[in-house]
């Protein structure tokens, strides 16, 4: 057994309780803003739910962040760090794995990278149980009454954000394995398509507004697009679990040459160690060309899909904002993605990247919603 896995054990909840109290901790300040902004339950109900999508957008860029640092080890054990809940009541252990690896997963800086997005996680996860009680005291206090949204939707999602919380584990205890990693990204993505489903319905109806009237054709062109989103951003989520940004450092060629020699079957075989062969060899550069040059190929088709559904959106004036979010975020995706290319993988290039793809979803999903109660209308 390896000396690391015979210090600390990959699962101590031993910090658990305090862990969650921090998150709740951190929870509370954005529940007295708001129950102190609004007055009426309505407006407060939906206040939250704005809220806490923006802080699950956050969490996003955030769990982007700590993945672009190398912080996903920076504790190598979880719910805490070294079986405590806080990188300073671990400094001993982090000051001595820092001094016989000063370069290595685990530093004083990534240990709190890695804490503060636990901690983030755990007070998003407190705002959705927060939001799942409230709806579902609404629905006991006023059973006959019709809501804008089901209570089913909050506890949905608070199931899925405990998923997360499962993923987020497995990413440490199976040493960012890809395709956890890469599912971990995707959840996070869900996750931010169940908040908006709630927060633009809940908008809807507290200002009374109308959803305007679309096609089937262009509803079925907002749902394709948001398909090829999704699956870009999995291939995207591919190319930065596998440290294949830099497989190619230019632009539109790649290694001198439009189709450089590549290994398909290694780069896209999913159960696997990082950096490894499913047979346990070391992942050649061929595999991570592949794997870059597919996420390159398949992103010129959702610009071309965003660009054209941007386009057609901009025919219905309700749905001009939609519209211009969605050229402006195709605009930044093709501007972060190859700066990322010919500058080196720069930090902000890397994070903001990621947040267009999570922006993207958003106003994809917002669209869908906007516009899905117009067709059960006419029904």
């Amino acid at each position: 057994m390896p000396v690391t896995m015979q210090a600390q054990a990959l699962y101590d909840l031993s910090p658990l309780w305090r862990v969650l109290l921090v998150g709740a901790a951190v929870a509370l300040l954005p529940l007295l803003w708001v129950f102190r902004r609004n007055r009426t339950s309505t407006r407060r109900l939906q206040a939250l739910t704005v809220l806490t999508l923006f802080l699950s957008f956050d969490l996003v860029l955030f769990g982007a962040f700590t993945r672009l640092t190398d912080s996903g080890l920076g504790c190598p054990d979880w719910p805490g760090c070294y079986g405590q809940s806080s990188p300073l009541e671990a400094h001993s252990q982090i000051a001595s794995a820092q001094s016989a690896m000063p370069t290595g997963p685990v530093t004083h800086g990534k240990a709190w990278i890695e804490m503060l997005h636990r901690y983030l996680a755990t007070a998003v996860g407190g705002l959705i149980l927060a939001l799942t009680l409230w709806h579902w005291r609404r629905r006991s206090q006023a059973p006959n009454a019709i809501e804008s949204i089901s209570p089913w939707w909050p506890l949905g999602t608070l199931v899925w954000v405990c998923v997360q919380g499962a993923f987020g584990a497995l990413t440490v205890t199976m040493k960012l394995f890809p395709a956890i990693v890469t599912l971990h990204l995707l959840g996070g993505l869900l996750l931010l398509a169940l908040l908006t489903v709630q927060a633009t319905s809940l908008s809807q109806n507290h200002e009374g507004r109308r959803p305007p009237e679309v096609t089937g054709a262009e509803r079925g062109w907002v749902w394709s697009v948001l398909i090829l989103v999704s699956l870009q951003s999995a291939l995207g989520a591919w190319v930065s679990t596998n440290y294949a940004v830099l497989a190619c450092a230019e632009f539109p060629k790649c290694q001198g040459a439009w189709w450089p020699l590549m290994d398909f079957s290694s780069g896209f075989t999913l159960w696997r160690e990082l950096g490894m062969t499913a047979d346990g060899k070391f992942l050649g550069f061929e595999a991570l060309t592949a794997i870059h040059v597919v996420h390159r190929l398949f992103a010129l088709a959702v610009f071309v899909a965003l660009v054209g559904l941007g386009w057609r959106l901009w025919r219905s004036v309700a749905l001009h904002a939609q519209s211009r979010w969605l050229l402006a975020l195709a605009a930044a995706q093709f501007a972060t993605g190859l700066s990322n290319v010919v500058l080196g993988w720069p930090l902000a290039s890397a994070v903001l990247h990621t947040g267009g793809a999570a922006a993207l979803v958003v106003v994809l999903v917002w669209t869908l919603n906007m516009c899905g109660s117009s067709q059960q209308g006419r029904a």
